[in-house]
């Protein structure tokens, strides 16, 4: 099925839990892990997707902090995957920038190095911009912040009279993006799994059944038509928002 989207309001920030690489490996009898490299596959052919439709950020939830409790074997796959993801052609090949967001002080050496040389690397694009979240729950990112406010605080650089919403926006390890217009579960969960919670405050959300790998561009046009086809409020009432436009 074909979705005719409204080219003038494509949403410049999606995030997507991408969830069910696991389950749908373990339909078929394979060991989870190859569930991820089919996610892997997944995220390119969304990312190019996006990137064509002109949205301006991604972010994709790929490691969360409570991840850490999954097997060792599996979380060095996940590594791995993520690492040589980046290191793929398709960020020069469609002008797509990389950040990468979360709890860098639990991940190896050289994996940090990677990191910082492939955002270093696409630094100069200027185009669709992915944000992988590895190693990030928004908790601890929430947490992060407070401390980092309080100390400020106890230093005398800021007053309790300047914290506000853009002061602990200022301080999230996502300061330098947008907060999301859509966001997107794949995998049947309804749940936004620790995922930036503050951030999402207005998002409009959608969650779907089919698993990770197998989510296609249509599918992606599909959260979109949806969205597209929402009132967003902020707030206020119906009446005064078609006031406003």
């Amino acid at each position: 099925m074909n979705y005719e989207l409204d080219k003038e309001r494509i949403p410049q920030h999606i995030a997507i839990i991408m969830d069910g690489n696991g389950r749908w490996a373990m339909q078929q009898g394979l060991d989870r892990t190859f569930g991820h490299k089919a996610g892997v596959e997944t995220v390119k052919r969304i990312t190019a997707e996006c990137s064509r439709l002109g949205v301006k950020y991604l972010t994709l939830y790929t490691f969360s902090t409570e991840n850490w409790n999954r097997p060792a074997y599996e979380i060095e796959a996940l590594m791995g995957l993520v690492l040589n993801f980046a290191e793929t052609n398709l960020f020069t090949d469609n002008n797509v920038r990389l950040r990468m967001v979360g709890d860098f002080s639990r991940l190896s050496e050289g994996v940090q190095k990677k990191i910082k040389d492939i955002e270093e690397l696409t630094a100069k694009f200027d185009g669709l911009t992915v944000v992988v979240a590895m190693s990030y729950s928004s908790r601890w990112e929430l947490v992060n912040a407070t401390k980092q406010i309080a100390q400020e605080v106890k230093d005398g650089t800021i007053s309790m009279d300047d914290i506000d919403e853009q002061l602990i926006s200022k301080h999230l390890t996502t300061n330098f993006m947008p907060d999301p217009d859509l966001l997107i579960r794949t995998g049947g969960e309804v749940r936004v799994s620790n995922y930036l919670l503050w951030q999402i405050a207005y998002s409009e959300l959608y969650f779907c059944d089919t698993f990770w790998p197998d989510f296609m561009e249509e599918d992606l046009h599909k959260a979109i038509a949806s969205y597209q086809q929402r009132q967003r409020r902020y707030g206020k009432t119906e009446a005064q928002v078609e006031n406003e436009e």
